[in-house]
């Protein structure tokens, strides 16, 4: 099994076949337009534009499951990074990434990559971690993902190779993407 093996909706409404990215290295990544993190948008985009000509494809899934942070419909949400931040990556309809209405990539990627942990130096990473710890003591143990902007990246066989929490910065995966390209 691979990410080829899975279908999503863009924000279109059109059925995408993740096999027509083949060959590529792909990050995917679930987002939010009114998160703390949402400024990494900035950071995808740049990654988007240094790499996209040798083979990087930047998947952009948002997500409402934390914190009500994408309210909006596809269409607002579309027009809301382009104009804020340029973004010219593809972006898929809104999309659940855990739980029993879990996107089946999703729970894939889950599965292959466990969470192990917030970047230790991020100024965020205590907050997240108090937060999560309350709701769930034994939180760092279950791969679901914790919080918006986690990131997969994908290699060019489709297989994930790393996956990236929000409080990884964008530009500080760009020597882990170059390794794939």
């Amino acid at each position: 099994m691979s990410v080829y093996d899975f279908k999503a909706k863009n924000t279109k409404g059109e059925i995408i076949d993740l096999s027509e990215f083949k060959g590529k290295v792909l990050l995917i990544v679930n987002t939010a337009t009114g998160c703390g993190f949402t400024p990494q948008y900035d950071e995808l985009e740049k990654l988007y534009k240094d790499y996209k000509d040798k083979g990087l494809e930047i998947l952009d899934f948002p997500c409402n499951q934390f914190g009500n942070q994408a309210p909006g419909t596809d269409d607002e949400i579309v027009s809301f990074c382009k104009m804020k931040f340029g973004v010219s990556f593809p972006q898929f309809s809104k999309t659940e990434v855990n739980g029993e209405n879990a996107h089946p990539l999703f729970k894939y990627l889950q599965q292959s990559i466990p969470f192990s942990g917030f970047d230790p130096d991020h100024q965020l990473t205590p907050i997240l971690h108090d937060m999560f710890v309350k709701a769930d003591p034994d939180y760092a143990s279950k791969p679901d993902i914790k919080w918006n902007f986690t990131k997969f990246l994908i290699d060019k066989n489709g297989e994930p190779a790393a996956r990236f929490e929000p409080t990884t910065s964008p530009a500080d995966i760009a020597s882990e993407i170059e390794k794939l390209l």
